[in-house]
């Protein structure tokens, strides 16, 4: 059984693959905060600003098989159209995306990337690992092509990850709207998360363009 939140074709908006279409398939749940308000100021992730709760979003629901949920997923690609993109995404995906899924989706030739706070073990097979650290408990998932942090976090130095084996480092800029009361930023996000690409020129800007241009 998978449990998809939203599934929707649009443009990837952050990090290496910004602007290439892709279908986005949101599971729900997430290891690191329940997804209530009431939670998040004890949660381990309290800056999350997804709604993963459900089944009730754009084309969401409950797929009994790996085949059901892909063929509802090309639903939403176009029709014969090629370099069929699919991102799974939460929440925290790796809670539900295994073998069978992934080894469909391959059938049905799709190259396969997952966004993922890196604290579960993947399953094999993903053709785009990106890792987007939120806790300081230790990262199961330590390689892989990209590493996008938000920034800044003052429990999360982007020092403590520039040792590892990813392709790319993002700091993209903390969305404040997000924050619950009593949140303390270092200073301002997006000032900070300039200042620091330009002096730690290993790291890359990875900003929301589709926030700023008002798509999903």
């Amino acid at each position: 059984m998978y449990t998809v939140k939203e599934a929707f074709y649009s443009l990837q908006g952050e990090g290496a693959h910004a602007g290439r279409p892709a279908i986005f398939c949101r599971f729900t749940g997430c290891n690191l905060w329940s997804g209530k308000e009431k939670h998040r100021s004890s949660a381990q992730c309290q800056f999350c600003d997804t709604d993963f709760i459900g089944t009730d979003g754009q084309n969401g629901g409950r797929f009994d098989t790996a085949e059901d949920l892909i063929a509802h997923l090309n639903t939403l690609w176009p029709t014969n159209a090629a370099h069929k993109y699919l991102i799974f995404t939460g929440g925290e995906p790796a809670l539900q995306l295994d073998e069978a899924l992934i080894a469909c989706a391959k059938e049905h030739d799709y190259t396969i990337a997952i966004e993922t706070n890196g604290t579960l073990l993947l399953p094999d097979g993903i053709d785009w690992i990106c890792v987007s650290p939120k806790t300081a408990a230790p990262l199961m998932v330590t390689q892989g092509n990209e590493l996008k942090l938000v920034y800044p976090q003052a429990h999360l130095p982007p020092e403590l990850f520039t040792g590892l084996e990813f392709d790319h480092f993002y700091l993209q800029p903390m969305d404040q709207s997000a924050l619950p009361d009593g949140y303390i930023l270092v200073n301002d996000s997006q000032q900070a998360t300039i200042s620091y690409c330009l002096a730690h020129p290993q790291w890359r800007l990875s900003l929301q363009t589709h926030k700023m241009l008002g798509i999903d």
